[in-house]
């Protein structure tokens, strides 16, 4: 194993994510010392993948700077890719647990729809862009804390990232109506007969309302899915769905009176999400092979 598995040189990656992405960082800190250098560093790329929208101004720079990415997995990447410390870290850890390179492509593929405003059209389609990136970053993260081999989480996996993505997006709607930028799906929005007008103008008509409602709906279906798949969740990848112990409390508060889904970040105070993410790892102890 490589020295940048030792985690010195990793600690831009795991400070990326504690500053991008919270819930998972401290969901991390439960995994052994060993494996969180490379978890840390799969975070840190899919953040860098995530923020691209917020550093452009239109889509052609994200673009390249997602070729930029590719040729970095490739291994054709110009320059010293090594001297990002992000790229250097998800290279030594696609080296040292084997990981598959395609799934990490296939994430920067998903993600590409953040940089054009055009509608999230079906709820497959919403889906498959969760799958692509939520679920693929768990799976991902099982393969590291399975030590490279197989951890029989795929099906689990799957519908745990759909949850977990979906209430993401759901917490951050008042940031996405802001620019104009809607991944509740077409199908949704048309079935309840909401006007994207609404949207844009940050009016919470009972329509769009309803439309928000069906997609938490569709949150704690996988949520449902992924309870019911836990026992095949070995313990030592058990910190890999941590994070999704956050999803029902998140949806709660989305369904309290004075929700407005325009106004309202949907968050928890720092301590309860470490009880509650202290609280399922205690449990996860005890189940699983």
């Amino acid at each position: 194993m490589s020295r940048r598995m030792t985690g010195i040189d990793l600690d831009p990656c795991a400070d990326l994510v504690r500053q991008t992405d919270k819930d998972r960082f401290l969901a991390t800190l439960f995994a052994p010392e060993d494996k969180r250098p490379a978890l840390f560093a799969l975070l840190a790329f899919s953040a860098e993948i995530a923020r691209v929208r917020d550093r452009v101004t239109d889509p052609m720079p994200g673009e390249m700077r997602f070729q930029w990415w590719r040729d970095v997995l490739a291994g054709i990447g110009h320059g010293d890719v090594r001297s990002h410390p992000v790229a250097a870290g998800v290279l030594d850890a696609i080296e040292a647990y084997s990981l598959p390179v395609d799934a990490l492509f296939n994430l920067i593929e998903a993600r590409a729809f953040d940089l054009y405003d055009d509608p999230m059209p079906t709820v497959l389609d919403l889906e498959g862009y969760c799958g692509e990136t939520s679920s693929a970053l768990i799976q991902l993260s099982s393969l590291i804390l399975a030590g490279g081999r197989d951890p029989g989480t795929a099906e689990v996996a799957g519908h745990a990232g759909v949850a977990y993505a979906i209430t993401g997006l759901l917490r951050a709607f008042p940031f996405h109506a802001a620019r104009a930028q809607i991944y509740i799906p077409a199908d949704i929005l048309d079935r309840h007969g909401v006007v994207n007008g609404d949207i844009y103008s940050g009016r919470a008509t009972p329509a769009l309302k309803a439309a928000l409602g069906e997609l938490r709906a569709l949150a704690r279906h996988h949520l449902t899915k992924t309870r019911s798949l836990v026992h095949t969740i070995r313990r030592e990848v058990a910190p890999a769905f941590l994070a999704v112990s956050l999803v029902e409390p998140y949806l709660q508060r989305m369904e309290r009176a004075d929700y407005d889904p325009f106004k309202t970040y949907v968050d928890i105070a720092q301590w309860r999400r470490q009880w509650i993410l202290w609280g399922a790892a205690r449990k996860a102890t005890r189940v699983g092979a």
